[in-house]
C-alpha cells in the first residue's frame, strides 16, 4: 500500500509540474523566452556574417600577396645564384611538376645545375641495411681525409658514410688550375654508388657543386612499407635521409632541403624537430606553390652566405630568406 501511494504521489507531482510549465510557457514567460531566443539568434547571425566578411577579406589579402610575390618572383631571384654550381638530389619520388618548377627557379636565379641524381629505395630500406653497412665499410678508406675531416670518424654509421660519399662525389674538386674538375676521389665515389645501385644519375655531373639541394616528395615515415620494428631509426628511413642532409651540409657547407607543405613525419619536419640539424640545414616547404619555389634559390644563396633558417608558412618558419647582395655568396669565384 505504501509503495502504491508513493508511486501515485510521484505521478501526480510529475503531471502537476508539466501543467505548471505549460501554463507558464503559454502565459507570462512566453514573451520573455521568445525575446531571449530571438536576440540570441540575431547575435549568432551577426557574428556569422562578420566572420564571413573577415574570412573573405583575409582570402583576398592572401591572394593579392601571392600574386605580388609571383609577379615579383623573377626580380627577387634574378642573379641570386650567379656563379654558383648546384647539385640536385631527389631523395624519393618527386613529382615532375615540382621538379621542373624548382629547376626553372634555379635557372632564373642564374645558378648552374651541374648534377641531377636520384636516390634508390635501397638508400633508406630497412631490408637493405646489411648491404649498406658492407658498402659503407668499403667506402670508408676511400673517402678523402681532407674533405671529411671532423665529420666522419670511427663511430660514423653507414648513413653518415654514404652521405659523405655522395657529397664528395658531387662536390670534391681536383684543385688544379683552370676550370673546376672533379677529383679522382669524387669520380671513384660516384662510380661505386652507381655500381651498387644506391644512386641513379638523371643528368651526368659536369662540374663540382658549391651547394646541394635535396628535393623531397613529402613522404613520411608512415609511408615506408619496408620498415621493420627492429630497424635502427638513425640508419633507415627518415633517419638516413636526415643524416644525408646534415652530413652534406657539414662537408659541402651549403645543403638545403625542399619539399611540399610539411606534415608530421616527413623529412622537413624531421629536420626542423632536431636542433642540431636545423642549425646546419635550411629547409623550404611549400614547393607545390610558386611562392615556395621562389624561396628555394634564395634559401641556397642565404645559406651560402652563412644564414641557416627554415622557410615556409608553418608556425615558427620564416617566410623569406634575408637579402644577399651580389658577391656575398661563398660559391662566387
Amino acid at each position: 500500500m505504501i509503495d502504491f501511494r508513493y508511486h501515485l504521489v510521484s505521478l501526480i507531482s510529475v503531471f502537476l509540474a508539466l501543467a505548471v510549465g505549460i501554463i507558464l510557457g503559454a502565459g507570462p514567460l512566453q514573451g520573455t523566452l521568445g525575446d531571449q531566443l530571438t536576440e540570441q539568434v540575431d547575435a549568432l547571425r551577426n557574428e556569422r556574417n562578420t566572420l564571413r566578411e573577415e574570412l573573405g577579406q583575409a582570402q583576398t589579402t592572401a591572394q593579392d600577396q601571392r600574386r605580388f610575390i609571383e609577379s615579383a618572383g623573377d626580380q627577387l631571384v634574378a642573379g641570386s645564384l650567379a656563379g654558383m654550381n648546384v647539385a640536385v638530389v631527389e631523395v624519393d619520388e618527386v613529382s615532375d611538376a615540382n621538379r621542373k618548377a624548382v629547376l626553372d627557379q634555379l635557372e632564373a636565379a642564374d645558378g648552374t645545375v651541374v648534377a641531377q641524381e636520384r636516390l634508390a629505395a635501397s638508400w633508406t630500406s630497412a631490408d637493405e641495411l646489411t648491404m649498406r653497412e658492407t658498402v659503407a665499410d668499403g667506402l670508408r678508406e676511400k673517402l678523402p681525409a681532407g674533405a671529411v675531416e671532423g665529420v666522419i670518424d670511427e663511430d660514423s654509421g653507414p648513413a653518415e658514410l654514404l652521405a659523405a660519399s655522395l657529397t664528395v662525389a658531387l662536390t670534391d674538386s681536383s684543385g688544379s688550375a683552370g676550370p673546376a674538375a672533379f677529383s679522382e676521389a669524387a669520380l671513384e665515389q660516384q662510380h661505386l654508388l652507381e655500381q651498387v645501385g644506391l644512386v641513379e644519375q638523371v643528368a651526368e655531373p659536369s662540374a663540382p657543386a658549391d651547394a646541394i639541394l635535396l628535393l623531397s616528395s613529402g613522404a613520411t615515415g608512415a609511408d615506408e612499407e619496408e620498415q621493420t620494428q627492429d630497424a635502427d631509426p638513425e640508419q633507415t628511413g627518415m633517419g638516413a635521409l636526415a643524416a644525408l642532409a646534415g652530413t652534406s651540409a657539414e662537408i659541402a657547407g651549403t645543403s638545403v632541403v625542399a619539399g611540399p607543405t610539411t606534415r608530421d613525419g616527413d623529412l622537413i619536419a624531421t629536420i626542423r624537430a632536431d636542433d642540431g640539424l636545423s642549425d646546419l640545414v635550411s629547409t623550404v616547404s611549400g614547393v607545390e606553390q610558386t611562392t615556395g619555389q621562389i624561396v628555394v634559390p634564395l634559401a641556397i644563396a642565404a645559406q651560402d652566405a652563412g644564414a641557416v633558417d627554415q622557410y615556409g608558412f608553418e608556425e615558427g618558419a620564416s617566410v623569406l630568406p634575408p637579402v644577399v647582395e651580389q658577391g656575398e655568396t661563398q660559391g662566387d669565384g
